[in-house]
């Protein structure tokens, strides 16, 4: 018989609580509980917008998606049948959003504007850099033309690529969840991550 290492055990009933609690959120705000849907709003809300803004780099854009997302989310939550993980089906309907202005904005050939992101809503990315940067100016230097070289290159990547690579690296999302979100495949996904982090090594080889 294989012991399951203790962290990983409590890690593991962690899980499992947190799927409960969250399983029990959602059929509460299934029967009409307003306190429970705004709990499992506060849950997702950051993470969706970090999502909107890293995809659409557009301050405006993405708190229209924001809040569209979770108008969608409140008119048809009795429809989610826990056939997947919640925030698989909340994603989709983030990414789709997204995915429908990033089209018209083709269609108009607009230019996003410069991104403003609020507390709370920065990339585990830049606050690593952030961090590492305190106390050392020079340091502190790379840090912003890092950050500056990363947005630039997120920037030029495919609508897909962008995506992926968002919920892949800031969102900590796996593979196979990705794969659900843009109805497509795990190895899809994986292939569409490769050609991102391919181009953003390439565009930051100076930097690693």
């Amino acid at each position: 018989m294989v012991e399951v290492p203790q962290d990983a055990a409590s890690a593991m009933e962690e899980d499992a609580v947190a799927v409960v609690d969250e399983t029990a959120l959602i059929k509460a705000a299934q029967r009409g509980d307003q306190e429970a849907f705004e709990r499992l709003v506060r849950a997702y809300d950051r993470g969706v917008l970090r999502l909107a803004m890293n995809l659409l780099r557009s301050t405006e854009d993405a708190y229209d998606v924001y809040q569209e997302t979770f108008l969608r989310v409140f008119k048809n939550l009795n429809l989610f049948r826990f056939d997947c993980a919640f925030q698989t089906w909340l994603y989709r309907i983030a990414t789709n959003l997204c995915l429908d202005f990033l089209r018209r904005r083709r269609v108009r050939r607009e230019e996003p504007e410069t991104v403003e992101m609020p507390d709370g809503a920065h990339s585990r990315m830049d606050n690593l850099h952030e961090d590492r940067a305190q106390g050392d100016p020079q340091r502190a230097l790379m840090s912003r033309q890092l950050r500056e070289r990363i947005e630039s290159v997120l920037g030029q990547l495919t609508a897909r690529e962008r995506m992926v690579f968002e919920l892949r690296h800031y969102q900590g999302m796996r593979l196979r969840a990705i794969g659900e979100v843009l109805g497509t495949s795990e190895e899809a996904a994986k292939t569409c991550l490769f050609r991102a982090t391919q181009k953003m090594r390439t565009a930051l080889g100076d930097f690693l």
